[in-house]
């Protein structure tokens, strides 16, 4: 008799980016030694007080240093790789 694998996938509850990221991962490494607060005061005159929220600028400094450490080119391909890439998403 043939076996079939049936895909069950349980929701997990608990678990934390913190546990599933190595502590010695190149992006804690980098987090760990550079502060990118600065990208904000840096940009702050250039957003209007009023209308929609923009995405945060220090993240989008790290998508860019992702996007170039990574060696990706295209907008849509660093956004793939940051939705599958655990350690990007923590980076994040």
């Amino acid at each position: 008799m043939i076996g079939k694998k049936e895909r069950a996938f349980k929701t997990h509850s608990q678990f934390s980016l913190e546990d599933l990221v190595p502590e010695d991962n190149f992006y804690r490494q980098l987090e760990a030694h550079i502060d990118l607060g600065f990208v904000r005061e840096l940009v702050q005159d250039l957003y209007s007080p009023i209308g929609r929220s923009s995405i945060d600028p220090v993240v989008f400094f790290k998508l860019q240093l992702i996007a170039f450490f990574e060696v990706i080119r295209s907008d849509r391909q660093l956004m793939e790789q940051v939705n599958l890439n655990l350690a990007h998403r923590w980076y994040l």
